[in-house]
């Protein structure tokens, strides 16, 4: 899910984004995402001779999910001689900037990665094919299948079950005498925390991360047992005031008091950057991450991760699901192959072997069995933040179709807040109204 907002966020708050969503999922999303983490750009194509089919493909993420998911291409293409691929791989921002683009034109590649944020606005515009006709009995648990559905149908193939968590610098948290973060902590303990742990580090460095996305007020406000603000497809649009108020001045008390970052340190963090990830940069001591993003930030800085489940209230708090898939294009000419082929992708064991756990931990459970006896530092922290979230997780709450920019004009109402260049109050009149608008637009 780069899960996506909320894993940005929470990465330069906390606190997700991630995710997406991712995607969602990680990590993200999010997810982030959820899944928002990528430090992967760039394309490829296939060196493989013509064949009977090409299969386009694109996907985001890091380098090492880039070089997985070309071995697993190969190994397909070697299995079926008559297909070959098409692929185009990138970070998470540069493909869903690219993705509208192609909607557009309506030339969607054959497959494509999918995200729990997004994929509602895309099965709304017509753009995905229904996979519900895919046999997953053995492979995916019904009841994951029955909670991705859409309207009763399926428009994308689950590839792992992802969960949005808290990193933190474990190493530096000791240095100062600073408590690790622990399961369940309500948002209580996690802000005192901060101010804690504000009084004990040294100039420079910051307990938490700034938030200025949608989702990571998301799930505060559902966390304390109110409605997502989007539900019903989008027709019901629900953002507390109280709680905004609430939330954000607790951020803006954070601003005044140096426990998170100064506007224009926050805005040049850059996730999974050796040089400029908030974390591994050493300046700020958590941040938001997700099953298949932690890895990539446990590379950067071996040895020095933690993780722990996101901040909980009293209805529950982060999520845990499915929230990355791989899609089909409603418009492909080679939709039977595609089909074939994203079921083969979670299924066959040989792909399994070379995906590993770079979308997270793997939706068939065969699969993670036989990777769990050699499963690396990096990718062991993924499992810890699922199975420590799994418990208190509340649904993965996506974007409702439509709601594309709002979510932008949510970040930029609130990073104008940050910047001291409204108020609160001015924010949220602003985010309100047009929520407010499009799901009246929604219901009509």
């Amino acid at each position: 899910m780069k899960m996506t907002g909320f894993t940005k966020s929470l990465g330069l708050t906390m606190l997700a984004a991630m995710l997406v969503l991712s995607a969602c999922s990680g990590g993200g999303g999010n997810g982030g995402n959820g899944e928002n983490a990528g430090t992967g750009n760039g394309s490829g194509e296939s060196d493989a001779p013509a064949g009977d089919t090409t299969l386009s493909i694109m996907w985001w993420g890091t380098d090492a999910r880039h070089e997985a998911t070309q071995k697993a291409l190969e190994i397909y293409t070697k299995q079926n001689p008559g297909v070959t691929f098409k692929p185009e791989f990138m970070a998470w921002d540069a493909f869903w900037q690219k993705l509208p683009t192609l909607a557009a034109s309506k030339t969607i590649t054959d497959v494509l990665q999918m995200d729990a944020a997004y994929i509602q606005e895309y099965v709304a515009r017509g753009q995905l094919e229904d996979l519900s006709d895919i046999d997953l009995s053995g492979i995916v648990d019904p009841s994951v299948i029955e909670n991705l559905s859409i309207d009763g149908k399926l428009y994308g193939i689950p590839l792992s079950q992802n969960a949005q968590g808290l990193a933190f610098n474990k190493v530096e948290l000791d240095q100062y005498g600073i408590p690790h973060p622990h399961k369940d902590w309500t948002y209580d303990e996690f802000f005192q925390w901060a101010r804690d742990a504000r009084a004990k580090l040294p100039e420079g460095k910051y307990p938490i991360g700034d938030t200025s996305t949608w989702d990571g007020f998301n799930y505060y406000q559902t966390a304390m047992g109110k409605p997502p603000i989007m539900s019903d497809g989008g027709k019901t649009f629900t953002l507390d005031k109280d709680l905004f108020m609430k939330f954000y001045q607790t951020y803006e008390e954070f601003r005044k008091d140096q426990i998170v970052p100064p506007a224009e340190k926050a805005s040049a963090f850059l996730e999974n950057d050796p040089q400029a990830d908030p974390m591994a940069s050493g300046v700020v001591m958590t941040r938001g991450a997700t099953t298949g993003s932690v890895g990539a930030l446990e590379q950067l800085m071996p040895g020095k991760v933690g993780v722990v489940n996101l901040p909980t209230g009293p209805a529950g708090g982060g999520w845990a699901q499915s929230t990355i898939f791989l899609s089909v294009s409603a418009n492909s000419k080679n939709k039977d192959e595609a089909k074939k082929f994203v079921k083969w992708f979670i299924e066959d064991k040989e792909a399994g072997q070379a995906l590993g756990t770079t979308r997270g931990i793997p939706i068939n459970p065969e699969i993670y069995a036989e990777l769990e006896p050699t499963l690396e530092d990096k990718d062991k922290l993924g499992k810890q933040i699922y199975d420590l979230s799994l418990d208190k997780a509340l649904p993965f709450y996506s974007p409702a179709a439509g709601f594309s920019e709002w979510v932008d004009t949510y970040r930029k109402e609130m990073e104008a807040v940050s910047f001291g260049q409204q108020s609160i109050e001015e924010a949220f009149e602003k985010i309100d109204k047009m929520g407010k608008e499009l799901a009246a637009k929604a219901g009509g």
